[in-house]
């Protein structure tokens, strides 16, 4: 039977009885309270062998509190627990020596079992060294329970040099990622270096991750550093690895194995002190079954797997993202926006095949190219209807892709233009034209968006409310495809 004083400290009170009893019932002695100051009195007492507390209560923050606690009493472990599910609170969570962040809601039998572990686990120096200031960006967006596994990873991650292995859709921010390892971790003040394997011609990669000396190949007519010599301690982060050709990842294996590289062209070792972080968005497993990468590389390089979901898989996050990336555009000088329920669930329905990436994309598009302040369900659709597919949305099959405006415009305008040559028509022809041309031009234009007003009155250089006065004057039956 387990046994240990655990105080508890939330100003909730519901929280503080179900709490109590999960643990009493688990054979711990519990002392609750919804009072910071209380939790400090107990802690400097040197009452308790484990502290579970909220972020914020009534007079003061855990935040502030746990280094004073750890000045004291260093070994003490200290479980947070929070319902600000950001990236930054997990980070903060670390730096300031938790033992470990939870975001509320959480499940009881794992906060029961972290108990267990936190009590039994060797005690040594509890406390972690102060953090650098923070950075102004955040550099990772979502309170979905996805992202919540990704941020306690990467605050686990953050004090030591474990090699990281990211993988992920494209566009679902695995360099955000390697990026925030570097930026929160020991190694904040050494370089950031990243090299995209998909990018850089086969032939070439060995040179531009270890360097060559002069004379080593045509062309080379000077030395020239690599990657690794540029991250020297630092991180260096290698994307889309399960492109590196097999030769380079031979020369990778000894890297990791002994610490050391040669140049290409060069016969002296150069002792290297990088963290390496990889990504990849396939599975590494199918590769190495198929010969195209070596295994023992897979195990050096996936010491710590850490998977980033899809946007399809975290469709709560969107709020929050589009709020940032509206934030972003506002900084760089496009017009404030903000995007109303009914296009939020056109984004929460779409299956995001470009990830975040193509979320970003589309709200750059929608604060630069549409005047409005409050974007509406129609202007996300049109947005989104061009790339769709049939299985882009997840409620029902899209459309086809309709027949380009342009293709109806020039069959109308050579059907009513083409037979007057270089010759001007007559004057009051040209409002005979118009009124021949104008319902089939507008047709053309409502059946090539699939009845979207918006869009259509685009295609048009039309005004929005001019369009629709006009199939007001012309009685003009439109019909939406459904999807």
């Amino acid at each position: 039977m387990p046994s240990g004083n655990i105080l508890i400290a939330d100003d909730d009170a519901a929280i503080r009885t179900v709490l109590n009893q999960a643990l009493a019932r688990a054979g711990y002695e519990v002392r609750t309270t919804g009072q910071a100051a209380t939790l400090w009195t107990w802690a400097a007492q040197g009452l308790g062998d484990l502290i579970i507390t909220d972020v914020v209560m009534p007079d003061g923050n855990a935040f502030d509190l746990l280094p004073r606690i750890k000045r004291v009493r260093p070994e003490l472990p200290i479980i947070v627990m929070s319902a600000q599910n950001t990236f930054m609170t997990a980070i903060k969570a670390s730096e300031r020596g938790a033992y470990e962040y939870l975001p509320k809601p959480f499940d009881l039998k794992e906060l029961v079992a972290i108990v267990g572990r936190a009590l039994s686990r060797p005690r040594g120096d509890g406390g972690r060294a102060a953090a650098a200031a923070e950075p102004d960006d955040i550099p990772l967006i979502g309170r979905s329970p996805a992202m919540q596994d990704v941020y306690r990873a990467l605050a686990r991650l953050m004090p030591i040099d474990l090699t990281v292995m990211i993988n992920g859709e494209s566009g679902t921010g695995k360099e955000l990622v390697a990026r925030a390892l570097h930026d929160y971790g020991k190694r904040r003040n050494g370089p950031f270096v990243a090299i995209n394997m998909a990018a850089i011609p086969k032939d070439l990669i060995e040179s531009e991750l270890f360097g060559h000396e002069k004379g080593a190949f045509t062309g080379a007519l000077t030395r020239s550093s690599g990657r690794f010599e540029q991250a020297e301690g630092g991180t260096l982060f290698l994307d889309e690895i399960g492109d590196m050709p097999m030769e380079a990842q031979t020369r990778l294996l000894r890297v990791l194995q002994q610490g050391e590289y040669t140049t290409v062209g060069g016969r002296t070792p150069i002792k290297t002190n990088v963290r390496i972080v990889a990504a990849t968005n396939k599975d590494l497993r199918i590769s190495i079954a198929q010969g195209l990468f070596r295994e023992d590389l897979f195990f050096r390089l996936n010491v710590v797997p850490i998977r980033l979901p899809p946007l399809r898989e975290r469709v709560e996050d969107i709020p929050d993202l589009v709020r940032h990336f509206f934030s972003l555009v506002e900084k760089e000088g496009l017009p404030r926006k903000q995007i109303d329920s009914e296009a939020m669930d056109v984004m929460r329905r779409y299956r995001w095949p470009g990830n975040v990436r193509e979320l970003e994309n589309l709200v750059r598009r929608l604060a630069a190219l549409y005047p409005q302040e409050t974007i509406t369900a129609p202007i996300v659709e049109a947005e989104l209807q061009p790339a769709s597919s049939a299985s882009s949305f997840s409620s029902s099959p899209g459309p086809e892709r309709a027949e380009t405006l342009s293709g109806s415009v020039e069959r109308h305008l050579n059907q009513y233009f083409g037979g007057f040559g270089d010759n001007i028509p007559p004057p009051g022809l040209y409002h005979r034209i118009l009124r021949e041309v104008e319902p089939p031009l507008i047709a053309a234009a409502l059946a090539a968006t699939r009845g979207n007003q918006i869009r259509a009155a685009e295609l048009l250089g039309l005004n929005r409310n001019t369009l629709r006065k006009k199939i007001r004057e012309l009685d003009m039956q439109v019909v939406r495809s459904p999807r």
